[in-house]
């Protein structure tokens, strides 16, 4: 169960860090796993159903910023989707709990691909708020690798748009034109195996990996049996049973009024947060290139 400091961060700040949940030998098996994945890699030229790749991709080096769905791929992935340590947390938090989905978001040492400021409620806003996401340290994350940033008390208040200069959704914050002081942005720091649990509406980024190291972010969303999609149930009420795991099916969705933004019209850049954020038309964080040229002037 959560200890009370937990909970009390939680209500705070809108997110904690949780070490030593994920033992060595379950952290060895998702590196080995992953690596696997970012080898057979070199066989895809474009992103696809399964991958997501950096600019930089080639066969000779292979760069992936991201697995989509990776619950959906191996075994292993999904097993740690359901770890019981992060089934109790939740169902302490909720009393129930109901799986979203996932991703497997990667920064590679020396230039893994930042992620602009936004809260995760602009993409999938939801009949409550009962909602977070998990996110599990494959490597250990500190100041230099690109870790989760998160403005701690921001799950609170009003939500931001995440639209862009065409009006289409871009999933992201502009920067220059927020009330929120993006520089109390907070790290998620902690050996491997440590995990984060992030409320939905907490505002969170994440810069360019400039160190020499890896910086593997396994995420799972997940969400209140109570909570239902705004946006429908893309896959239907059967698969939005079977997501199940502590609670029982019912109709009845528990409504509680929240400032929503719904994220439409669609974002032009369709597959993934990075693409999503292309048509931002605004950045916080430098990219790898971006670095090289300012040391160069």
């Amino acid at each position: 169960m959560l200890t009370r400091a937990q909970r009390a961060a939680y209500d705070r700040d809108g997110f904690i860090v949780v070490p030593e949940v994920f033992s060595a030998e379950d952290i060895a098996e998702l590196r080995r796993v992953t690596d696997e994945f970012v080898s057979a890699s070199a066989t895809v030229t474009a992103n696809d159903s399964i991958y997501d790749l950096e600019d930089t991709h080639s066969a000779e080096e292979p760069r992936v910023r991201r697995l989509k769905a990776p619950h959906a791929i191996h075994a292993v992935y999904m097993s740690a989707s359901r770890h019981p340590k992060i089934v109790e947390l939740l169902t302490d938090l909720w009393g129930s709990l109901r799986f979203d989905t996932g991703k497997l978001n990667m920064k590679s040492a020396g230039y893994g691909a930042p992620i602009e400021w936004h809260r995760d409620w602009a993409f999938y806003p939801h009949t409550n708020e009962d909602l977070a996401a998990v996110g599990i340290m494959i490597d250990d994350v500190d100041m230099e690798n690109g870790p989760m940033m998160v403005v701690p008390g921001s799950q609170k208040g009003p939500i931001h748009d995440h639209h862009g200069p065409d009006g289409r959704f871009c999933g992201a914050m502009d920067p220059e034109n927020c009330d929120i002081d993006l520089s109390r942005a907070v790290p998620c720091l902690g050996k491997a195996g440590s995990i984060t649990i992030h409320h939905v509406r907490a505002v969170h980024g994440s810069a360019t990996n400039f160190s020499g190291r890896p910086r593997r972010f396994l995420l799972f969303q997940y969400r209140a049996a109570d909570a239902w999609p705004l946006l429908g149930l893309k896959e239907g009420i059967e698969k939005f049973n079977e997501q199940l795991i502590v609670g029982e099916p019912s109709l009845v969705p528990r409504l509680v009024p929240l400032p929503v933004r719904m994220p439409l019209p669609p974002a032009e850049y369709q597959g993934s947060i990075y693409e999503n954020q292309r048509a931002a038309g605004r950045r916080y964080f430098a990219t790898a290139n971006e670095a090289l040229r300012i040391a160069a002037e």
